[in-house]
């Protein structure tokens, strides 16, 4: 932690407070968080959902053993950026047992209008999660994003977007490149030729290398396995954490390019979460979670 005048620290405060908003700018307000609602066999029959585009199972997704792979880094089943990709569309999950929870937590996160079909055996646990979501305050505002995508709904670029989703490299998708982000991508352009995106993985490293991970207005450590969505309207943030590993975990460490002075976090599945370790630096806020459940909320506010 480093220690400076207050002169100096208000300077401090007042740069990154402007490196946040440069991230959050030009971009209109969140429509009001929506509930995602469990499928009732009584009011919707099955004909309701073919009209509506099926999600994956969220989860952390095994592979074969003799199933040949570019990268023995653990593979993902998660929405987010298919949510994303059509903001204004209508899904479906249908879950086994076990994954209600994260289903609804993560059409939560991303705002979808969303049914989700559950197994009998998770009714209480999907009840919960839906109760916990009500209590958490309201926070309506933009995505956070470094990076912008133009989309042109090719697979190629729709497996970017899943890569960029599971490095924690956010993005907005957006018409035309953004001057108010710090890197736009825009396949078939001399600094993103097509070809490049045959190796996804390769082609979402080079992103993060160019974008710098100095520059990234969140960063995790610890994990591969959680999933970040972060919300700021300049002097308040929300971090939203989806754990796809299907168990809990300890001692996640959250990086953010801009200062903080205070944080309450919210968690489902773990009695208590506490943030540990708050250090401000010269560029940004750190702290740890303790404890992650299924889904964990940190919301911060401005230093004074």
């Amino acid at each position: 932690m480093i220690r400076q005048s207050r002169a100096a620290g208000i300077g401090l405060l007042i740069s990154l407070a402007c490196a946040l908003s440069s991230a959050t700018a030009q971009k209109p307000a969140q429509p009001t968080q929506r509930l995602p609602v469990l499928y009732d066999a009584k009011k919707l029959g099955a004909a309701a959902l073919q009209k509506r585009e099926k999600l994956l199972v969220p989860k952390l997704a095994g592979r074969a053993a003799n199933v040949a792979s570019a990268t023995r880094r653990p593979w993902i089943d998660a929405n987010g950026w298919r949510i994303g990709r059509n903001p204004a569309g209508k899904f479906y999950y249908e879950v086994p047992a076990g994954k209600a929870a994260l289903a609804l937590a993560e059409a939560f996160v991303y705002n979808a209008d969303a049914i989700v079909k559950i197994e009998e055996a998770d009714a209480a646990q999907a009840e919960t999660m839906l109760a916990f979501l009500r209590t958490l305050p309201p926070a309506n505002w933009p995505g956070v994003a470094d990076l912008g995508v133009i989309d042109d709904g090719s697979p190629d670029i729709g497996e970017v977007l899943n890569l960029l989703t599971r490095r924690n490299l956010l993005f907005r998708i957006v018409k035309t490149p953004a001057p108010d982000l710090r890197l736009n991508i825009q396949l078939g352009t001399q600094e993103f030729p097509r070809e490049a995106a045959a190796d996804p993985s390769e082609f979402v490293l080079r992103v993060r290398r160019q974008l710098t991970d100095e520059q990234r207005s969140l960063r995790l450590y610890g994990t591969e396995l959680v999933i970040c969505r972060m919300q700021s309207d300049g002097p308040h943030a929300r971090v939203h954490l989806l754990n796809y590993s299907g168990r809990d975990m300890e001692g996640v460490r959250v990086r953010l390019r801009s200062v903080f002075g205070s944080s309450s976090a919210y968690a489902f599945g773990v009695k208590k979460v506490t943030v540990e370790d708050f250090a401000l630096d010269a560029t940004g806020t750190e702290f740890t979670l303790d404890q992650l459940g299924a889904y964990t909320v940190v919301d911060l506010s401005a230093a004074k």
